[in-house]
């Protein structure tokens, strides 16, 4: 049977994964620049060692309010859809992830977990608002269950999700900017 590996972590006391293929290194207490006129869900830019890594602050993404960024965070740095060809290669992914490196700002990290297929089920029908629109699977843990993210619509690489967050959309069309 086949194994998945997935490393957990915390957003508002909340356990979460993702598969560990996916993620290339987890920083803590990373020091996150703000850009401004950027979605609210991006923290800011994180230099790793050269190299920027836009960060995506996961309560905000999943709508429990914003990140305070402060001891005890960690950014889980995925990998680059270029890494991720060399690893499909030899293995199958179904996930993908941004072009450009991304990071997921999230309240702490946990333990990596191996659950084969038979613990792991898609996200129930009924699992929507803010943060539901992102659940990829259910994986039945022993202690419980570990909600897995749909990285792709999490970094909002679908373009019209993307379009949807930026400040600009939201301000619409022309008349909406008219004075009434």
């Amino acid at each position: 049977m086949a194994e998945t590996q997935y490393i957990t972590f915390y957003v508002n006391e909340r356990m979460f994964g993702v598969d560990i293929r996916l993620v290339r290194e987890v920083c803590s207490d990373p020091e996150i620049t703000p850009v401004a006129r950027t979605p609210e869900f991006v923290r800011g830019l994180l230099n790793l060692r050269g190299q920027l890594v836009t960060v995506i602050d996961m309560n905000s993404r999943l709508g429990t309010g914003r990140s305070d960024g402060g001891k005890g965070t960690s950014c889980i740095v995925l990998k680059t859809e270029e890494e991720l060809r060399h690893v499909a290669r030899s293995e199958s992914m179904s996930d993908t992830t941004a072009a450009d490196r991304v990071g997921l700002l999230v309240d702490g990290v946990g333990d990596a977990v191996t659950a084969d297929e038979s613990q792991i089920e898609g996200p129930p029908p009924h699992a929507g608002g803010e943060g539901g629109r992102f659940l990829s699977s259910v994986v039945k843990l022993d202690d419980g269950l570990l909600a897995t993210h749909d990285i792709a619509a999490l970094l909002g690489t679908d373009e019209d999700a993307a379009l949807a967050q930026l400040p600009e959309a939201s301000a619409g069309s022309e008349s909406a900017m008219e004075a009434p």
